[in-house]
């Protein structure tokens, strides 16, 4: 087995790749779609984060309301560091944990995180890092056009961020999502031929 984490802003495009890579073979695990699990209710977090931010984030049937919380996350930088004290410890080891159980296999993984860039890199026993990477403006019109999202907050969720040029500091590989989809599918395979190299290579070392 062999990790390999995948990260890019928001809007970059980071989810497709995701997709594309598990149609080459690879096997996912993904940061926001555990993010949403351990947040369910009755879990720890969502104990958590009803405390810290009331009722005003949570539906009327006790659900997380994820747009509500983060229109409020996104404008309070402390009230984004806060969330991320609560949900991201819970998303980190159940990743891990699902990681553990590819152990011995000989399956290329790929650890979807967003902020992996952030410090993630010494938490995970990645071999390589990907990122997926566009110009900030066409972020924006993405998070606008697929996502319905009203211009000055997806403004200020890119904005939230780290800047792209420390992102791409941490990459081993990147992939520039600024044109076709043929074009970003190409790309994923170059990506998914990097990761089989490094495969190959941790074989042999080993």
């Amino acid at each position: 087995m062999i990790a390999i984490g995948l990260t890019g802003g928001i809007g970059s495009g980071k989810s497709t790749v995701a997709a594309m890579l598990v149609e080459l073979g690879a096997v996912l695990i993904d940061a926001d779609a555990i993010a949403r699990e351990v947040v369910e209710p009755g879990r720890p977090a969502w104990h958590r984060l009803r405390q810290r931010f009331g009722e005003g984030v949570f539906t009327r049937s006790g659900e997380l309301d994820r747009a509500a919380l983060a229109s409020v996350a996104f404008s309070d930088p402390e009230a984004l560091g806060e969330l991320n004290a609560i949900v991201h410890p819970e998303v980190g080891a159940e990743m891990l944990r699902r990681l553990a159980e590819e152990a011995g296999s000989d399956h290329v993984v790929v650890l979807d995180i967003p902020l992996l860039a952030e410090g993630g890199r010494e938490r995970y026993p990645v071999a390589g890092v990907l990122v997926v990477d566009c110009p900030v403006d066409l972020a924006v019109e993405r998070l606008v056009a697929s996502r319905a999202m009203d211009r000055a907050d997806a403004e200020r969720r890119v904005a939230a961020q780290m800047t792209r040029e420390e992102r791409l500091r941490a990459a081993d590989f990147v992939i520039m999502n600024m044109g076709t989809t043929e074009e970003l599918a190409e790309m994923a395979r170059r990506a998914w031929r990097w990761m089989l190299d490094l495969a190959s290579a941790s074989d042999g070392s080993g």
